[in-house]
């Protein structure tokens, strides 16, 4: 599983960035996580604001929704 997350830098991207990496290391899952912050690659997502969540090249989730949601779209996406 591939894994991205799309941020600027700002504060609510890297917190996303972190969760993404705690729950994977916690959970023990088989996931490449890339923390993209060039604008470019981000607007090829068709996305206007950030953070974004990404699984396997669909974003699943816009904006920092929080550790749950975050481990139940990783979750889903692990499942695809």
């Amino acid at each position: 599983m591939n894994v991205k997350i799309l941020g600027t830098g700002c504060p609510s991207c890297q917190s996303m960035y972190n969760t993404v990496n705690q729950i994977v290391a916690r959970e023990k899952m088989d996931v490449e996580v890339e923390y993209v912050q060039d604008i470019e690659r981000i607007m090829s997502y068709g996305i206007m604001s950030t953070p974004a969540l990404v699984v396997n090249e669909k974003v699943v989730m816009l904006g920092n929704r929080g550790a749950a949601k975050i481990e139940q779209a990783l979750r889903e996406g692990s499942a695809a």
